[in-house]
């Protein structure tokens, strides 16, 4: 079994859970509420600015030339690739620019990029890159989850493509391959660093989403 296959297969519990979730339920049925979708996106579009600047930290700690190319490009792709689709969707619910700059963090937005920046500017590369997996891995396998059910229809159905596509598939492919080369010359302590940095990057993205459906903000759930 690879590395990356151990780091999924001890979360596979929390992923079903993930699926499970009433939020990505309704997202494949269609029946999403357009407040929780709106609430999401705003949400989700604060999260790839730090996930990118994550991605570039991560790069520049990099071992080796092609490590610098993979999360310099996912940087890219994080803020400029996935955004786009987010500009789309916001246009779409009504959200202005200026709307969306004067929506702060929620709580669980806030702790999973707290989490991830953290991690990147302090933590080695090999953890560093296993806390970034499960954004990569875990929207991939939801992804296509929900494009095997989605509904017809489905009003959410941009979203659904992007994340059960082959290329975003082919780079959770590269990510895993870079987190198996890493784990091979690791120390038991790192590949311990990099199962804990794992899970918990997994139980946030499990939280995110609970979170969304819940409306939840600062002063808690608004539903």
């Amino acid at each position: 079994m690879s590395f990356s296959q151990s780091l999924w297969n001890a979360n596979q519990a929390l992923f079903q859970s993930t699926l499970e979730l009433p939020f990505n339920q309704e997202l494949a049925s269609g029946t999403l509420s357009r407040e929780r979708f709106r609430h999401y996106m705003i949400q989700d579009a604060h999260y790839l600015v730090a996930y990118g600047r994550a991605l570039a930290v991560t790069a520049a700690k990099s071992d080796n030339a092609e490590g610098v190319v993979q999360f310099a490009n996912a940087a890219n792709e994080a803020v400029v690739v996935e955004r786009a689709l987010h500009g789309g969707f916001m246009r779409d619910f009504g959200v202005t620019p200026e709307q969306f700059a004067a929506t702060p963090l929620t709580p669980a937005c806030h702790h999973y990029t707290s989490y991830l920046l953290a991690t990147a500017w302090s933590a080695t590369y090999p953890v560093a890159v296993a806390a970034l997996l499960p954004c990569f891995w875990i929207y991939a396998e939801v992804g296509r989850d929900i494009h095997a059910r989605s509904a017809k229809d489905n009003p959410y159905q941009a979203w659904v493509d992007t994340y059960a596509s082959e290329e975003f598939h082919a780079a959770v492919r590269g990510v895993c391959s870079t987190v198996d080369r890493l784990a091979v010359d690791a120390s038991e302590a790192t590949r311990a660093a990099m199962h804990a940095a794992y899970k918990d990057a997994a139980r946030l993205e499990w939280q995110f989403w609970d979170s969304a459906y819940r409306l939840a903000d600062w002063q808690g759930p608004l539903r």
